[in-house]
């Protein structure tokens, strides 16, 4: 498929009609015409001088590569010329002859409405009934009764209201492309000692390159050179810079803060976290929320029933009630005005790109509209525990000493082991400045243990399984009860003859958990579950200190499915994980959300990824995703609520054509508005309620 920008499409209906003739042409069945991002997707076989053709049916046109045009600007000057021509008609009507100010309010018309007038003429001819037909009709009939002020009122306010309705949708999209320039341009890479300037599509995995103080860091890659700190927020969201150095990892599109940095590419640009951030992004604009598409059935129904009414308010009261035909034309021109669905169309997809936008800027990646609709309705959470609700690394969270040597014992033992459990042991013996010994005769036991000889004497490292063959006394009986009752993991130290204490091992839960869990109750959320593959009592252990709603231990992925399917009968059901058994348990749910520093299988199947290591701000995007959907049902009903009231207006014989298009106008006016503040939401009363 190739990509085109396509610049002038004046309304998502006329976009998807636009889309349905492409589809007609010959190898044009897949096409796309996507009137949020303007963007069209089309197989290389088209032919794309007919596509040129029909867009330009409804001044619409492919945007040449590297020229960006203004359309909307040139739209205000039309608007603008043709409201002094409206201006000088007025002060002819009063000064000069009715034919120069007829004249006036003509050319003020054509100004404004020319084009809307050849679209709806084309359409009138192919018996194709959308805005603007209802227009051109509205006008031709205008001006056959003499309407010549209001013919020109409509023109313009039509013009005006195009130019709103335009503006707002830039501004969503121009909200979004500012996300994607983030993204350098060029690298310079280190060869022989030598820097080169390349493009970033030109680096490699292995190539070094050279990232001095403002500059963002071409892709992911390890540090291998220099100390820095970094600012991450493109690509995490996260406004604090985080400090690097030799061996730490970092992310392309991040922002060098100072000194010299040199960095092993780990991946091609293509493949970088930015990449990915972006492509996801562009992505997300081109779905459709069940609302939208129920939106847009609803228009194709609602023009034609307009016009229904339009013809009985135009013919029932002269022949049954003795109105004036005249009257009567000129109520039905009116209706026919009030007809046009650009307000209601526009309800949804100004808000969709905004709330996918302000969560993107968070480091929140909503893979598309579908997915932040979903998530605002979401009233279960199912969490894993393991690098979800903890961080996936041991600790040690208690211990008990019986003798002494205990601490230098275990850590002039365990000081060469690189097994997790022994990090987190030498961790607390760094903390406790504990002076070691050398161990010799070191054998490791595969189930148990260590056994290691110091000053001539055998010590025990291991589980229960080492002290197998010592007489243990009732303390030590009651504290390994103890330690197994609080879902620790025990390693125990001992002689020949004694234990000399343990340790109590257990995943470190991560700080802000419980007040995660905290504001996602505060947002609606009513279960909070976590699904684990850890026994009984860790489980209990980590859901009673997070505050979680619930838990189910001892579970193998397979089990997670089931237990996620069962858990989204009671509700739109989320699962949040991290790890690749985790990938069968998103899928499943209604709603999928992988921790950004996951693994990949995770975050491709997830349907919303967190860029961040945490949960942190999960709670604000749901906060948003629920003002999107609200916003969205509130633009509905403003966009029927007027048209309502101005159809109401024909009863008495109220309404007008400057009426009409006013209710149109304000509608198209107050929806972009209120889709436009999610941008500018900052959801600080949550956030105050969850940390007080």
């Amino acid at each position: 498929m190739i990509q085109y920008r396509v610049k002038g499409l004046s309304c998502a209906n006329c976009a998807k009609n636009l889309e349905e003739e492409i589809q007609k042409l010959e190898y044009g069945e897949n096409a796309k015409l996507n009137f949020q991002s303007s963007k069209l997707y089309v197989n290389e076989e088209i032919n794309i001088t007919k596509v040129k053709k029909i867009l330009a049916s409804d001044g619409a046109y492919i945007e040449e590569e590297n020229k960006h045009e203004d359309t909307h600007s040139y739209l205000l000057w039309l608007v603008l010329l043709s409201v002094l021509a409206f201006i000088a008609a007025v002060v002819f009507e009063k000064t000069l002859s009715p034919s120069a100010s007829v004249t006036m309010y003509i050319i003020a018309t054509v100004i404004s409405g020319y084009k809307t007038f050849l679209k709806g003429a084309k359409n009138l001819v192919r018996l194709k009934f959308n805005i603007d037909t209802l227009m051109t009709i509205a006008l031709i009939g205008a001006f056959g009764i003499g309407e010549w002020k209001e013919g020109a009122v409509v023109a313009i306010l039509f013009g005006v209201n195009e130019y709103l309705e335009g503006l707002g949708m830039e501004k969503a999209r121009r909200s979004i492309e500012s996300l994607l320039e983030v993204a350098p341009n060029e690298a310079t890479i280190v060869i022989n000692g030598q820097e080169k300037k390349v493009s970033i599509h030109d680096i490699k995995a292995g190539d070094i390159v050279l990232v001095k103080a403002g500059e963002k860091i071409p892709s992911d890659g390890i540090v291998v050179e220099g100390k820095s700190s970094v600012n991450e927020a493109a690509i995490t969201g996260e406004s604090l810079p985080v400090e690097k150095e030799a061996k730490d990892e970092v992310f392309g599109g991040s922002i060098n803060n100072e000194g010299i940095l040199k960095v092993r590419i780990t991946k091609p640009y293509e493949e970088s976290s930015l990449a990915k951030i972006l492509h996801l992004v562009e992505e997300a604009q081109e779905t459709k929320t069940p609302t939208e598409q129920f939106i847009n059935k609803f228009a194709k129904y609602y023009t034609p029933l307009i016009m229904l009414i339009s013809l009985v308010v135009i013919f029932i009261p002269p022949l049954f009630l003795g109105v004036d035909w005249r009257t009567s034309l000129y109520q039905g021109l009116a209706v026919l005005i009030v007809g046009c669905p650009c307000a209601l169309v526009l309800s949804s997809p100004i808000a969709i790109v905004s709330g996918i936008t302000r969560n993107a800027r968070k480091g929140i990646l909503v893979k598309g509209g579908v997915y932040l609709e979903q998530l605002g309705k979401i009233g279960i959470i199912a969490f894993d525990k393991t690098g979800t609700l903890t961080k996936g690394e041991p600790y040690v969270e208690k211990f008990v000493e019986y003798d002494p040597s205990f601490w230098s014992i275990i850590g002039s033992i365990e000081k060469s082991s690189t097994h997790p459990i022994a990090k987190a042991i030498m961790k607390k013996i760094d903390e406790l400045n504990v002076s070691l010994l050398e161990a010799r005769s070191v054998v490791v036991t595969s189930g148990e243990g260590i056994k290691a000889e110091i000053d001539g004497k055998e010590y025990r490292v291991g589980n229960e399984k080492t002290i197998q063959h010592l007489s243990l006394s009732e303390n030590v009986k009651e504290d390994i009860k103890t330690f197994k009752q609080e879902g620790l993991t025990i390693v125990l130290v001992s002689d020949d003859k004694n234990v000399l204490g343990m340790v109590g091992i257990a995943d470190e839960i991560r700080q802000e958990s419980s007040q995660v869990i905290r504001m996602l109750h505060r947002t609606g959320v009513k279960r909070t579950v976590m699904l684990t593959g850890d026994h009984e009592k860790t489980a209990e252990k980590v859901a009673k200190k997070v505050g979680l709603s619930e838990y189910f231990a001892n579970l193998l992925p397979e089990e997670k499915v089931e237990k996620v399917k069962e858990l989204s009968l009671s509700g739109k059901t989320a699962m949040i994980g991290d790890g690749i058994n985790d990938a069968p348990a998103l899928a499943a749910a209604d709603l999928g959300i992988a921790m950004g520093k996951g693994t990949d299988s995770a975050i491709e199947t997830a349907d919303i990824v967190l860029m961040q290591d945490h949960l942190g701000k999960l709670p604000e995007a749901i906060s948003t995703a629920k003002k999107v959907n609200r916003i969205i049902k509130l633009n509905i009903g403003i966009a029927l609520g007027l048209k309502a009231a101005a159809l109401l207006l024909t009863i008495p014989g109220w309404l007008t054509l400057w009426i009409a298009i006013l209710s149109d106008m304000g509608a198209t006016v107050l929806v972009t508005l209120i889709s436009l503040t999610i941008l500018w939401e900052r959801n600080k009363k949550l956030l105050n309620e969850a940390f007080s």
